[in-house]
């Protein structure tokens, strides 16, 4: 893998975490120092439905932060293997990781093979 490249990824890598903490940010989802995830909510209101739309939209949101979460770990583990200098190595089988899926999904950390190879076990 050229140096090129690897920046170019990088700066991927990076604008990837920004969007995706703003993203979190945006939706009133915070992390403190000890990683407990808190969330800035208003109340609409006393009634049972008011309530119960409180519920089901904090639900929601839980589900799309929690993928956000994820993208995030993800992008901030790439982002430590472009450090380590194992950024683009399949941590399976150890090969390298093909240019095109890189530049697909910057975080990826595993080959097509074997990413097929787990999602059929699952």
């Amino acid at each position: 893998m050229n140096a090129a490249f690897l920046e170019e990824m990088k700066t991927k890598l990076v604008e990837e975490r920004a969007r995706l903490e703003q993203d979190l940010n945006d939706m009133g989802y915070r992390k403190d120092e000890e990683g407990n995830v808190t969330v800035d909510t208003e109340s609409g209101g006393n009634s049972d439905d008011d309530n119960a739309s409180e519920v089901t939209a904090f639900a929601d949101g839980m589900s799309v932060a929690e993928r956000l979460e994820s993208e995030l770990k993800d992008v901030k583990k790439a982002l430590a293997s472009v450090e380590a200098g194992t950024y683009g190595i399949c941590k399976y089988c150890k090969k390298p990781i093909d240019e095109k899926r890189l530049i697909a999904r910057p975080s990826s950390s595993s080959c097509i093979e074997c990413k097929k190879t787990l999602t059929q076990e699952l």
